[in-house]
């Protein structure tokens, strides 16, 4: 298989460079369809940093996190070795040999004793605080939340994810402490923390989307594909940089492109099947809304003619499940619906065709 090198961001990479010459005053959403490459833009950047920054990056994908506890698991990377007692102490120990990390760094002492308080998130909060002050008199830091979506209904007395953003707000436009980059393809969740937690004026908004078709055409050319292969990539992958890469690595890359959208357009086929004869429902808030299979089809039939469409040309049941089920995305600063790929606006055309 090939080695597929990291790919032109420089747009994205020179707005985050620029954030992160500033002052920390907001939080950064980064955010854009599944498979668009934000984890790997944000992992190249933390290869990039300086000494002058620290790294803490935390990826809750794949995590089960149902309490707290799995939470501070995945939060915190545990010193089974560290027995200080002291934060300020235990910061000023490893700042010398601090690299990048997959989680904030504590000692196993003060890690359970987190555990034993009555409000753990009072002095969860409070520990990565005094950590990042002392850390801050050297370096930068910089907390990465990736698929934060993943803890969006966990409750603890209110939604911790309510609480971790009033934590995130002193963090950065209250003590300008460390730059906090929360990171999610699931834009819906975007929307509804900035709504409940008052993230207005609070918040900035880095969309990472999918390669537009130079950009696309540069990338196969790297990697000598023939003008007939990227003209059959770019119609039904458009700039899926996931989906490039298989093309890449295909021998028979026409017969690839062909069974992607024969999967694709499986599924989409299966998951409306089962709607229109078993129903469904989803949880919006606290209410539990039916979706109805007619509304789906009504939204669905829009892309027969157009890539894209208005948020609000759609009732909140049906945007809520098609963006939940990974069919469409929705843009929060344009309020505009698409497809979340070329391959999902080719799957969803062949289904609605005959309906």
């Amino acid at each position: 298989m090939k080695r597929i090198a990291f790919h032109d961001r420089e747009k994205e990479m020179k707005e985050i460079r620029a954030i992160l010459d500033a002052e920390p005053s907001l939080i950064t959403f980064v955010y854009g369809p599944i498979n668009s490459g934000k984890t790997t833009m944000i992992s190249h950047l933390i290869e990039e940093l300086s000494d002058e920054y620290a790294p803490f990056y935390v990826n809750l994908r794949g995590r089960f996190i149902t309490d707290y506890e799995d939470f501070l698991n995945v939060l915190f990377e545990i010193d089974e070795d560290g027995g200080v007692d002291n934060v300020t102490e235990y910061a000023k120990s490893i700042l010398k040999d601090l690299g990048a990390v997959s989680g904030i760094p504590i000692p196993i002492n003060l890690f359970e004793q987190i555990f034993e308080k009555k409000d753990k998130s009072k002095d969860m909060f409070k520990y990565i605080e005094r950590f990042f002050v002392e850390i801050s008199k050297k370096r930068t830091p910089v907390l990465i939340i990736d698929e934060l979506q993943v803890i969006g209904d966990l409750k603890v007395d209110d939604l911790l994810i309510y609480k971790l953003f009033n934590f995130f707000i002193r963090l950065t436009k209250e003590l300008h402490l460390a730059h906090v980059f929360a990171i999610s393809s699931d834009s819906l969740f975007i929307e509804d923390v900035h709504s409940e937690a008052m993230l207005e004026d609070r918040c900035r908004y880095l969309p990472v989307d999918d390669f537009d078709r130079e950009t696309t055409t540069a990338f196969l050319e790297e990697y000598g594909l023939s003008d007939e292969e990227k003209e059959l990539a770019w119609h039904h992958c458009g700039g899926k940089p996931i989906c490039l890469v298989e093309l890449i690595n295909a021998e028979e890359r026409e017969k690839k492109v062909n069974g992607m959208l024969t999967l694709r357009t499986g599924e989409i086929e299966t998951r409306l099947k089962l709607v229109k004869e078993l129903g469904d429902e989803m949880m919006i808030g606290s209410r539990c809304c039916d979706v109805s299979y007619e509304k789906l089809a009504s939204t669905l039939k829009m892309f027969l003619t157009r890539d894209e469409i208005g948020m609000n040309e759609v009732d909140e049941v049906s945007k809520r499940y098609l963006v939940k089920e990974n069919i469409l995305f929705v843009d929060p600063l344009t309020t505009m619906m698409k497809p979340q790929s070329r391959l999902n606006l080719l799957a969803v055309r062949e289904v609605m065709k005959d309906v």
